[in-house]
């Protein structure tokens, strides 16, 4: 099937690591691509990678997908060699252990295993037990400190887990060990490259891939008070019941491959809502709807609060399997996206109102 969407893009932006607070080697890739269709590039302090149409133009439009990944950070290293970590992010204990990761150094990435006794080994409780992550360790092969150090790892340096994309069927599935958040900072460059040649965009667009969101939206929240938008729209993965441990009572109904994923909650602008729903119905695109009934641990988290406060939308993409360094999404989901959010910024202009009455 044909795509308009850059696939091959959205390969490279999630194979290249970008763990949370080292999101460079993402960002590199994002800036260098996005020249082609931006009146202006810029990288802040922090590392969010700001994509501007129209810079003049009112009202201001900002769009967030956060482009760093879940990872490890090393902590200690023993005199035999054996790396112990940190979490960047979120980190489920449950999966780690037996999984490959990259350990990022001074000079080059080096593979390790996060290493567990064997289940031959193991009493009945310890089977029964998740160890922690603070007493797992990674093996890289070293036989004592100084070899670790002479293979060019260092205190705090970051880690990634194995996992490139690859096609998952030939529906459109698509696996990945970082969609969380990388097909969100995917589309928000995908809307800037469609409405590049847009005759009706009336606004100014600012695409934000933000950096730190998995320890707390925290570029999300310096790039809105830098740019001072007057609408906001975050995308970020959220979870889908469609697989067989899920409940739909819990997390309501959410399907790959079914359409966005509209939050309806106080961080949610209602008449912005409403806006993206009347466009949707237009075009005829299906729509999941998602009750988020406080703040969200998004971006638009941080963007709906910013300065005197922002008219916000979260746009969710369907994720199986979230932090489990093998997620899973649908690109018919990514491609709806990118049309319906298009064609409702084509939509906003001057005179668009969005204060509740």
């Amino acid at each position: 099937m044909k795509r308009f969407i850059d696939v091959e893009f959205l390969k490279k932006l999630t194979d290249v690591p970008s763990p949370t607070g080292w999101e460079q080697p993402a960002q590199r890739l994002i800036r260098k691509r996005m020249e082609e269709y931006s009146d202006k590039v810029e990288t802040d302090v922090l590392g969010n990678v700001i994509c501007t149409l129209n810079p003049d133009a009112n009202p201001k439009i900002m769009l967030a997908g956060h482009v760093d990944e879940v990872g490890l950070q090393v902590r200690f290293v023993d005199e035999n060699g054996y790396i112990f970590f940190n979490m960047l992010g979120g980190v489920d204990a449950h999966l780690t252990p037996g999984k490959r990761v990259y350990i990022l150094g001074t000079e080059n990435r080096t593979i390790g295993i996060i290493g567990k006794k064997a289940i031959h080994l193991q009493e009945a409780a310890e089977r029964k037990t998740v160890v922690k992550l603070e007493e797992q360790f990674i093996d890289i092969g070293a036989k004592s400190e100084d070899e670790v150090k002479s293979m060019g790892i260092r205190i705090g340096d970051p880690i990634i887990f194995e996992g490139d994309f690859q096609f998952l069927g030939n529906d459109g599935l698509i696996v990945s060990r970082c969609f969380d958040d990388k097909v969100g900072a995917f589309i928000v460059n995908e809307i800037v490259r469609k409405l590049k040649t847009s005759t009706e965009m009336k606004s100014a667009l600012f695409a934000v891939s933000t950096v730190q969101e998995e320890i707390g939206t925290v570029g999300a929240g310096t790039a809105a008070f830098h740019i001072a938008p007057d609408v906001g729209f975050a995308f970020d993965v959220t979870f889908a019941s469609d697989s067989p441990d899920m409940k739909h009572k819990d997390r309501g109904t959410v399907k790959l491959g079914a359409g966005p994923v509209i939050s309806r909650g106080p961080n949610i602008n209602p008449k912005l809502y409403e806006l993206i729903m009347e466009t949707a119905k237009e075009l005829d695109i299906p729509i999941q709807l998602l009750a988020a009934p406080r703040q969200t641990g998004t971006d638009a988290r941080a963007i709906y609060q910013s300065r005197g406060g922002v008219a916000t939308a979260l746009i969710g993409i369907p994720n199986r399997y979230m932090h489990s360094m093998s997620e899973v999404v649908h690109l018919d989901d990514v491609e709806m996206i990118v049309k319906l959010i298009s064609r409702t910024i084509e939509k906003i202009d001057e005179n668009s109102l969005f204060t509740p009455q």
